[in-house]
């Protein structure tokens, strides 16, 4: 018999009883003898038996399949969120469909409606904002969507964060504390809420709370590569920036090396603090000090959120915020978790 071919029906056949009953012992339903259970898994194993997720999604209205949008999957932010997503997904019985949106609002909502095609049970979106085409997506699909290290200012969407404009005011603090004036803020576009609203936010409540001016030249919209790195220190240098927060971490790599060719002494004439404290920042000389985001929690508890919402279940709060620290490492005069 082609093992591509057999159905619950061979099962049931080969083994003597019914299709309810081998869907019973597949599905882990524990009222099954223990006897019939046996002989089940046995023809089971003998034939080779999958069952197929799409007829069984047809029957039940589940697939068991949850779509998980990622804007960069080389970054290692996304990827450390996603490593948790998977692993609570693994636990819960989904699988995984991963899809790679480079960052391009019209690929995310081509993206959506693919996996949506597919009859996921839910979807995680990471990306770096919901655009009202996103947003109608989301509403008219009636999927359970949940946001993994992206915010949604309406708070109409479940998502998983952490407090972005406190954690970028307490950065900033600890590089007014060292004494520096001119200090950079570099992100991505403003015209994702994460940097134009709420990092932006803390960097410049830090600043008039210590009665610093702020500065348009030391404010800076970057592509969140290595190899702008150099350019963007030119850039920090020419603005007379002595002291830099970053929202990358593989950005800040560049700064730090891009100043560190230059012969500049770090941290004694430059310092800087970045965001994610992936792996990137440990593997510098000297180390970056960073933002501690639990990354992988903050994909895990999107995961479970998302089950809670597609099993309908009760939800205390929908918009989660994750505790951080500070960590000042190498790249910051004081050497110490604040």
């Amino acid at each position: 018999m082609d093992k591509q071919t057999i159905t619950i029906y061979d099962v049931a056949r080969e083994a003597g009883v019914s299709m309810a009953t081998v869907s019973r012992v597949v599905n882990g339903n524990p009222n099954v003898k223990p006897t019939t259970r046996k002989k089940v898994l046995e023809v089971i194993d003998r034939l080779d038996y999958r069952p197929n997720a799409v007829a069984r999604g047809l029957a039940s209205k589940k697939t068991t399949t949850v779509g998980v949008i990622i804007p960069d999957v080389t970054n290692l932010y996304f990827s450390t969120l996603a490593r948790g997503i998977d692993d609570i997904a693994t636990m819960y019985k989904y699988n995984i469909i991963l899809a790679n949106s480079d960052k391009n609002e019209l690929k995310e909502v081509q993206v959506l409606n693919t996996l949506l095609a597919k009859q996921v049970d839910g979807v995680i979106f990471m990306g770096n904002k919901i655009t009202e085409e996103l947003r109608a997506e989301f509403s008219r699909s009636r999927t359970p969507v949940v946001l993994a290290g992206t915010v949604d200012p309406d708070e109409q969407v479940g998502s998983v964060n952490i407090d972005y404009e406190t954690a970028t005011k307490e950065s900033t603090e600890v590089l007014i504390q060292n004494g520096h004036k001119d200090i950079a803020f570099i992100s991505e576009s403003h015209a994702e809420p994460i940097n134009g609203i709420y990092r932006l936010n803390g960097y410049k409540k830090a600043l008039e709370e210590a009665g610093l001016p702020y500065n348009e030249d030391l404010v800076l919209q970057s592509a969140y590569t290595y190899k702008v790195g150099e350019a963007v220190y030119d850039q920090l240098t020419k603005a007379g920036a002595t002291a830099a927060i970053v929202s990358d971490d593989e950005l800040a790599v560049g700064i730090l090396n891009a100043a560190l060719d230059r012969g500049v002494s770090i941290p004694e004439d430059f310092e800087i603090i970045t965001a994610n404290n992936s792996m990137l920042t440990e593997i510098t000389r000297p180390q970056l000090s960073t933002v501690v985001q639990p990354l992988y929690d903050i994909g895990a508890v999107a995961m479970r959120l998302l089950t809670k919402l597609m099993n309908k279940e009760d939800i205390d709060e929908k918009t989660i915020k994750l505790p951080y620290t500070i960590l000042s490492k190498g790249t910051t005069k004081t050497k110490e978790a604040l």
